[in-house]
């Protein structure tokens, strides 16, 4: 059992669109808790040098007055509200009646959580790491936290393997995370992980494994296992909202499908074999790396990826069949989408792909 965070740190969750968001896992955990929270946009670093257009496209919409203006994929820091004398709007103060929002332990609401969203940019990461960095150190950020998500070979019916490792050893041992072992292809995650630790900002990287064979539509179920993973790290309570639901109808629908194809339900039962084998020999961190080397070199997969539709939310219908996932293939015309943290209504697909650094053992 890990031991939390203290309860005054200020937080910062981090998730990037793209190859560490696989089945959008981490983005929609961000979605999640945008919707919990009273927060504001604080600060935005610009796509401009950052973004390649092409992939993540700006968009053309109306403002409040019907004047078209575009919206550009930029990366976006979310946080408490901060205007002088302003006070929560009516709707954050229904949820906090409600119950409807992050609380601690002691049912107070939670007011030191901030948010950054974006896409992986195309080029100069050293320079977006170095911005993200200086955000830290302004907004006095006390622990950083990175969300990743990554395909492998893991069977939908069997509980998400979350990964937590930390560069500091006094996170480690609160935590129960191991510091990562990797070497390898990294993400952008990777990169500002270690500019944050070169800068003495604590940080954590909070990794799930996806099935592969689903990748072509959103996994409910991974961002469960990510947002129970942060209550834990956080010892803060985090409303699941329609997420239970969802994750059900997602698991529920591959069922239905596997009972229709003889191979692939052949080939579901290998991997939970595979799986139950591994948790009875208390999978080691060597394990779980091996895992992710797979992934990255697009180790064994089953002959076809299928699309699982979810029944009741809106947000499939923007997800098509995807060709085989490599991480050096060409970028998924789907990723035009930018954040939608700050726009929730918006209906965006995002590419998903995966991330260099998990090799912690199984939560």
């Amino acid at each position: 059992m890990s031991t939390p965070a203290a309860p005054n740190s200020r937080v910062l969750i981090v998730a990037f669109q793209g190859w560490s968001d696989a089945g959008d896992a981490t983005t929609e955990v961000l979605q999640h808790l945008a919707g919990l929270l009273d927060a504001e946009v604080l600060h935005e670093i610009s796509a401009e040098g950052y973004v390649d257009f092409q992939v993540h496209r700006p968009k053309v919409l109306f403002d409040e007055t019907g004047k078209r203006m575009l919206e550009w994929p930029d990366t976006r820091l979310f946080g408490p509200v901060q205007r002088p004398g302003a006070s929560s709007d009516s709707s954050a103060a229904h949820r906090v009646a409600d119950g409807e929002t992050v609380r601690r332990i002691d049912g107070s609401p939670v007011r030191d959580l901030f948010l950054l969203a974006g896409v992986e940019p195309a080029r100069d990461w050293q320079n977006f790491a170095d911005e993200i960095v200086e955000l830290a150190d302004v907004w006095a950020i006390d622990l950083v936290i990175i969300l990743g998500s990554m395909f492998s070979d893991a069977p939908h019916t069997r509980p998400i393997v979350t990964t937590v490792t930390s560069e500091y050893e006094a996170r480690r041992d609160a935590s129960g995370a191991v510091r990562s072992t990797y070497e390898g292809p990294a993400g952008i995650s990777t990169v500002i992980d270690l500019a944050l630790a070169e800068a003495g900002i604590e940080t954590i990287s909070l990794w799930a494994q996806v099935p592969h064979y689903v990748h072509s539509t959103p996994s409910p179920k991974a961002s469960l296992a990510l947002l129970d993973k942060l209550e834990e790290l956080l010892d803060i309570v985090i409303p699941r909202g329609d997420l239970l639901v969802q994750a059900n109808e997602w698991e529920a629908n591959i069922n239905r499908i596997a009972d229709a194809d003889e191979d692939m339900s052949r080939y579901i039962r290998r991997l939970e074999e595979s799986r139950d084998e591994e948790l009875a020999a208390e999978t080691t961190g060597d394990a779980i790396a091996l895992e992710f080397e797979k992934f990255l070199k697009g180790g064994p997969r089953f002959a076809r990826d299928i699309e699982v539709p979810q029944s009741g939310s809106e947000r499939a219908a923007a997800h098509e069949p995807q060709a085989e996932h490599e991480p050096q293939a060409d970028p998924d015309p789907r990723a035009d989408a930018e954040p939608r943290l700050d726009s929730p209504d918006s209906d965006s697909s995002k590419d998903g792909d995966g991330n260099g650094a998990p090799d912690a053992p199984r939560s």
